[in-house]
């Protein structure tokens, strides 16, 4: 990373490089950082061009007149977004990677390593009729064999690091776990006949579809950022086609999943941006919350 374009580069200075009398460009090294300027720039309703320079950095031109308030949004934004160093750039990407996933790879390692007192936390259709709802969580620590455990830690790993650092840790562990008890309670309405499931993947799938909708305020801000949101959602629809319909696993909760973290996405981005970021604690702690809650009925059981 450019030391320039560290942590520490958000003292608020403002990022002009150059001026005419039409127009102002402002620069920055990381593509990433780039991304979240023009979001920001686009949510205000200023209109920005975005391209590569000539160093391999990016550049956002602005009309002259906009350039004040670009100038103080982003000031802004810099301000809300300081001291996360949870965070990290994944080198050669441009792409932010939320470190706290580690702690929810860790946790499940955990569970799996004592999965022999836990199996009353298994989703079995059969109980879950009879009003045992808490098991659609617990299934999703429990896993198969250690190659079921690798498969969704490792791929979970990245899908939940990239959405963590982009819709915040809480939320994002929140909402992927949210969409992906519901996708194993879809599941059991269409499955009628008695089963046991268990497993991260809808969890994981959901955290899939949680990135594709940061895309969606480039949709027509301008045709460079028209061609980033088709590619980022060509991109997604590729990975969950790539990763979510393997006959091997449980096609029908991997695409529940997905759809649902997609949808939750779409919703959350609704929410003002500092009211998101201001939240994000309290969604952590109320994710933590019903995970507990959860075992402690299936372990009483």
């Amino acid at each position: 990373m450019n030391p320039a374009e560290s942590n520490s580069d958000v003292e608020l200075s403002d990022p002009v490089v150059g001026s005419t009398p039409d127009s102002a460009t402002l620069h920055t090294q990381l593509e990433r950082r780039a991304m979240d300027w023009s979001l920001v720039l686009v949510s205000q309703g200023i209109p920005v061009t975005l391209d590569r320079d000539s160093t391999g950095g990016w550049t956002l031109t602005v009309a002259a007149s906009d350039l004040t308030r670009a100038q103080t949004a982003i000031r802004q934004f810099r301000r809300e977004n300081r001291g996360f160093g949870w965070q990290q750039e994944l080198p050669g990407s441009g792409l932010l990677f939320h470190r706290a996933v580690l702690l929810w790879v860790t946790a499940v390692a955990l569970m799996f390593s004592f999965q022999g007192a836990l199996s009353s936390g298994l989703f079995e259709s059969r109980k879950v009729r009879t009003g045992e709802w808490w098991r659609a969580i617990t299934a999703m620590w429990l896993h198969a064999d250690p190659g079921h455990l690798a498969s969704n830690a490792v791929i979970g790993t990245i899908v939940l690091g990239l959405a963590m650092a982009r819709h915040g840790a809480g939320w994002a562990l929140f909402l992927a776990g949210a969409a992906g008890a519901a996708a194993n309670g879809i599941g059991l309405m269409f499955r009628p006949g008695e089963y046991v499931g268990l497993g991260a993947s809808g969890l994981v799938m959901a955290g899939l579809g949680l990135l594709i909708p940061q895309a969606a305020p480039w949709w027509r801000a301008g045709r460079r950022q028209t061609r980033l949101a088709m590619t980022a959602i060509a991109a997604g629809a590729f990975l969950f086609v790539l990763l979510g319909t393997d006959p091997a696993g449980d096609v029908l909760v991997h695409a529940a999943g997905f759809g649902l973290g997609l949808i939750a996405a779409l919703v959350f981005l609704l929410i003002p941006a500092p009211v998101r970021r201001r939240t994000d604690t309290a969604a952590g702690i109320l994710f933590v919350a019903v995970q507990a809650i959860a075992w402690f009925l299936a372990l009483r059981h």
